[in-house]
């Protein structure tokens, strides 16, 4: 029984220990709306997704909206030291962009591009 419990115990610590540090829960910049929300991140095969779990408006309140429980992020993956790429979906105006996220401590500087066209999305800050 001991050897089931720690082994379970050393499982669950390996899984910690092998986390991405872009994993978790970030608050966006605001959109072109001043709306904001938080983008749950987590591993989806070989890649990261982020799902949008809250959203709040321009005040800084909790609001209802239509995209919570959309995907935001996919495809994304390191590309070097503390950078990622992948896709990312802007609600705001509805485009897909080809995506680079660079991570520095809790926050997380976002960009998008569409062929030649780029925009920055602002920084993102981590929210757990």
């Amino acid at each position: 029984m001991k050897r089931v419990v720690l082994a379970a115990v050393f499982a669950v610590a390996a899984g910690v220990a092998g986390a991405d540090p872009l994993e978790g829960v970030w608050r966006t910049a605001p959109d072109d709306n001043g709306n904001s929300g938080h983008v749950q991140i987590v591993p989806c095969g070989s890649a990261l997704c982020g799902t949008l779990i809250k959203s709040f408006d321009s005040a800084g309140k909790p609001m209802a909206s239509e995209n919570i429980g959309k995907l935001i992020i996919w495809d994304m993956v390191a590309n070097g030291a503390s950078g990622y790429k992948g896709m990312l979906w802007s609600p705001d105006r509805d485009k897909t962009y080809k995506s680079k996220l660079t991570l520095s401590g809790n926050t997380l500087a976002v960009e998008g591009c569409i062929a030649f066209l780029c925009r920055n999305g602002g920084t993102w800050t981590r929210a757990n």
